[in-house]
C-alpha cells in the first residue's frame, strides 16, 4: 500500500500513524504541488495530499483513506464502535481537519513552507493567527480533555491523532503552547508525540522539519 504525499503534512501524517496503530505497512512516497507518481496523479485529480495507492484502487483525502484502512483492519478500533464515543471521535478528527488546521496552516506555513516553495510568506497572518486564533483553540481543548488525557475512551483514538496533528505542526515554529496557562494541552501533546507510532511518524519527518525552519 502506498501513500503518496508530503510527511509534515498534518494530513499526511495522520494516515501514516494511523496506518501504524492498525498493523499495516505502508510506503510513503513524496508528492504534492503538482509533483508525484502516476497513481497520485491519478488517484488525486485536484492535486491533494495524501492520496492512496493499493494496486489498482486508488483514493484521495486522509478521511476517506482512514475510512478505507479501518474496514480492511477493523481489529484495533482506532474509531470506537460506541455511538457516542465513535460520534466523539469523528467530531474531534473534523474538528482537527478543519478549525485547527484552518489556524495552524496560516503559521507553519508562512514560517516553514513558504520561503521552501520561492514564495513570500504572511508573517502578519501567521502572528495573528498565532495571537488570535490558536488560544481559543487551546482554551477548548483545556475544557474537554479528560483527566485520563486522551479525548475519547480514556484511550489513543483517533480524535487524538486528528487534533493533534495540526497542533504538533504549529509548535514546530511558536512557542505559544504555554504549560502554565494549558496545562493539560501541553501534557496532551507529549503524550501524543511520545506514542510509538507517532514518535516515529516524527522521526522520518525530521530531516525535512530541520529544512524548513533552519534560519
Amino acid at each position: 500500500m502506498i501513500i503518496h504525499g508530503a510527511r509534515p503534512s498534518p494530513f499526511v501524517r495522520k494516515v501514516i500513524v494511523f496506518a501504524a496503530e492498525k498493523g499495516i505497512d505502508v510506503d510513503v512516497q513524496t508528492a504534492g504541488f503538482g509533483r508525484g507518481g502516476e497513481g497520485y496523479l491519478k488517484g488525486s485529480p485536484f492535486g491533494k495530499i495524501p492520496a492512496l495507492e493499493d494496486g489498482d484502487f486508488l483514493l484521495c483525502d486522509s478521511t476517506a483513506i482512514i475510512t478505507y484502512m479501518d474496514a480492511l483492519h477493523p481489529g484495533t478500533q482506532m474509531i470506537p464502535a460506541e455511538p457516542r464515543a465513535r460520534a466523539r471521535t469523528i467530531w474531534f478528527e473534523e474538528f482537527g481537519d478543519t478549525v485547527v488546521q484552518a489556524a495552524g496552516q496560516k503559521i507553519f506555513f508562512n514560517r516553514a513552507v513558504a520561503k521552501r516553495l520561492k514564495r513570500e510568506p504572511d508573517l502578519a497572518a501567521a502572528d495573528a493567527a498565532e495571537a488570535g486564533e490558536m488560544p481559543k483553540i487551546y482554551d477548548y481543548l483545556e475544557d474537554v480533555l479528560p483527566e485520563s488525557g486522551w479525548l475519547v475512551e480514556d484511550r489513543f483514538t483517533l480524535a487524538d491523532l486528528a487534533a493533534a496533528c495540526p497542533i504538533i505542526n504549529v509548535v514546530y515554529v511558536s512557542d505559544g503552547l504555554s504549560a502554565d496557562r494549558w496545562p493539560k494541552v501541553a501534557a496532551w501533546i507529549a503524550r501524543v508525540k511520545a506514542r510509538p507510532s507517532v514518535a516515529a511518524a516524527l522521526a522520518e519527518e525530521a530531516p525535512m522539519i530541520q529544512a524548513m525552519t533552519e534560519k
